[in-house]
């Protein structure tokens, strides 16, 4: 069994075909066959569903792929320690990002503090939304990931507070008042941002005893702002998911009548043994988070 074939078997169960696993990973389709067989040749089981398209992972290789991803992470970190030792600061750090919040505007922030002191560091950023981040932690498919506070599955670090408003046409009646309540919200066709904290607005709601009349699901804020600004439902987002502003984007943001906050972290996988890389970069979050 070698690190390669690990690899090759973690890269396979990402990407789910052989052709997308040898794209990413630079070498030829009938070396990731080999890799794969003589891996599975080792072990005396499957890993893979080869009847299906794509391919899935067998129950047992649903197991193995945590093991295999525990071993890769602690190889990398031998890697990088002894670059430290040597003086050489290299390494690599793949993090988690959700929504704009983080993607926009917590991530580019730290990544500059970061590669300040750490220029050598290479930093894969992944993104996708809160669940699908969850579960890459549980799964370390990544070092580090952004979460919603509190989350006692993993071991945080608070990053920054965020609060939520509604998003209105600028052109309609309640872009005149000075807050708007969920209330009013209800009584409009609502769009549902399905990604980064669709929980928490739900939560929302449903905790106001509230049901909002959810006309569209978006995944883009991108979608979510136009179809505000042409008038076809109203929203709920994170402040600081918004892009800047000029007045001419024919959607305005309004504080909600009482404040509703979220808090974001960085998250690790409780049993996970952080690399350097990725001890350097919590010690970034915690000299920055005064200045998110």
């Amino acid at each position: 069994m070698t690190f390669g074939q690990l690899e090759i078997f973690a890269t396979l169960a990402e990407t789910r075909g052989f052709t997308a696993a040898a794209l990413r990973l630079g070498i030829s389709q009938p070396a990731v066959s080999h890799a794969l067989k003589g891996l599975e040749d080792e072990l005396g089981v499957r890993l893979f569903d080869r009847t299906v398209s794509p391919i899935e992972l067998t129950p047992l290789g649903e197991r193995l792929l945590s093991r295999a991803r525990e071993i890769l992470g602690l190889a990398d970190a031998m890697h990088q320690e002894a670059s430290e030792y040597r003086g050489v600061q290299t390494g690599r750090l793949r993090i988690g990002s959700f929504g704009a919040t983080s993607s926009l505007q917590i991530l580019p922030r730290l990544l500059e503090a970061f590669h300040a002191i750490h220029p050598g560091i290479e930093v894969l950023v992944e993104e996708a939304a809160d669940e699908e981040i969850i579960r890459w932690i549980e799964d370390r498919r990544i070092d580090l990931g952004f979460v919603v506070l509190p989350d006692e599955r993993f071991r945080t670090w608070p990053v920054a507070q965020d609060q939520f408003v509604a998003l209105v046409a600028a052109d309609s009646t309640l872009a005149g008042q000075s807050s708007i309540r969920l209330e009013q919200l209800c009584e409009m066709p609502f769009i549902m941002p399905e990604s980064g904290s669709a929980r928490i607005i739900r939560r929302l709601f449903t905790q106001s005893r509230l049901s909002p009349n959810v006309r569209y699901r978006t995944s883009q804020m991108l979608s979510t702002l136009t179809m505000v600004a042409r008038n076809q439902g109203v929203s709920v987002v994170a402040e600081m998911a918004l892009p800047p502003t000029n007045g001419k984007e024919g959607w305005v943001s309004k504080p909600l009548n009482s404040v509703r906050t979220r808090k974001i972290g960085l998250a690790m996988h409780p049993h996970a043994t952080p690399s350097p890389a990725a001890v350097a970069f919590i010690e970034v979050v915690e000299k920055s988070r005064d200045n998110l």
